[in-house]
């Protein structure tokens, strides 16, 4: 272990000239993909690249929960939803700038998370999972209820305005939506570096453990939940711009198994796995929603579920691959996605020490 390594470069943004010139061509290519996509591909692209970016700060933050501090949950759609509707309504309702709305909105959401782990610090496992789910199907219910928010009409969304600035399409919408998942990863990244991180470790490794060496359990689990509720609520608070229209009905159970699926898919506890998850997921989820319009594998599934299924059914599909892959992520690589590229890099790296040896 190299003990001379001081804060600042543990916390060094680039390690290599070779991270400098993969940062420049990703870069490159998130500031070029709306010019590309409008051009060259079709405009709904877009529209799933402002997806991607809010599941992306959506996993991360669950990630912050569950990869790295132990603590499941299943009720983040709650949180999701409280962030969406907070911010439809600050801004709709009364006026509010997007800016502070969304952050009064995820802070609205931390407060709930907040909340949540306190009970937490007495539950751990299957029962720390109904809890968390059982908040969730409540948060659904309560908006639902409220005349306010549009009861179970739903809720409109108004323009997506900045100062000047009024964002109207999807590609305006992209380079903000853009550039918040590109805080969030570096936000996560550097919480993950300080003492509250270690912290958020060493009770995911063993809470009796870290107890005994002086972490306050009760502020860390609360912390952990709160700071994930945010990241939730900021995601939420932006969902809603992209849809323009909510209701309750969309932030159910499956939405929470869906961002769980992104973590455990791109792998617990590594924020570029989350980053991976939910990009794979949010894709392949997209993507089998029209799966009839696939050339050949739709005309394929059209003609198998007449025969044997019902041509009904084929909608529920992207739920048979999600589960598939998790199964198979669980039995051949339980690090994810995250493990894969583990591997892939030790393995060109001693093939090419051995070249240089040779």
């Amino acid at each position: 272990m190299d003990m001379e390594r001081d804060h600042y470069e543990d916390v060094a943004f680039f390690t290599s000239r070779l991270g400098v010139f993969w940062f420049v061509i990703l870069a490159s290519g998130l500031l070029l993909f709306p010019f590309i996509a409008s051009n060259y591909l079709k405009t709904y692209y877009i529209y799933v690249a402002n997806c991607i970016a809010v599941n992306v700060i959506a996993a991360i933050g669950l990630n912050l929960l569950v990869g790295c501090t132990g603590q499941i949950s299943l009720g983040h759609a709650g949180f999701f939803a409280a962030g969406a509707y907070a911010t439809a309504a600050l801004t709709g309702k009364l006026g509010a700038p997007f800016l502070p709305a969304l952050l009064i909105a995820a802070s609205l959401s931390a407060l709930l998370g907040f909340l949540l782990g306190l009970p937490a610090l007495r539950l751990e496992g299957p029962y720390l999972s109904i809890a968390t789910l059982g908040f969730g199907l409540t948060i659904t219910q309560i908006i639902g209820k409220i005349q306010y928010l549009g009861a179970r009409q739903g809720l409109h969304a108004p323009d997506l305005v900045i100062g000047p600035f009024n964002l109207n399409s999807d590609a305006e919408k992209y380079y903000l939506f853009a550039a918040m998942a590109f805080a969030a990863c570096l936000f996560a990244r550097n919480l993950m570096k300080t003492r509250v991180g270690r912290a958020f470790i060493a009770i995911r490794d063993s809470d009796v453990a870290a107890s005994t060496m002086g972490v306050n359990l009760m502020i860390y689990k609360t912390l952990a939940f709160a700071v994930s509720a945010f990241f939730a609520g900021l995601a939420g608070g932006l969902y809603a711009f992209v849809l323009g229209y909510i209701q309750p009905d969309t932030f159910n159970l499956l939405m929470s198994i869906m961002f769980l699926a992104m973590i455990v898919v791109g792998g617990l506890g590594s924020i570029s796995g989350a980053v991976a998850g939910a990009v794979l997921l949010t894709w392949l989820d997209l993507t089998l929603r029209n799966v009839l319009d696939v050339p050949v594998l739709g005309d394929w599934l059209k003609s198998l579920s007449q025969s044997y299924f019902s041509i009904t059914g084929v909608s529920n599909i992207q739920y048979i691959v999600f589960g598939s892959i998790m199964v198979l992520i669980m039995l051949f690589e339980p690090l994810g996605l995250h493990g894969i590229w583990l591997r892939t890099r030790q393995y060109w790296k001693a093939r090419s020490d051995r070249g240089r040896r040779g």
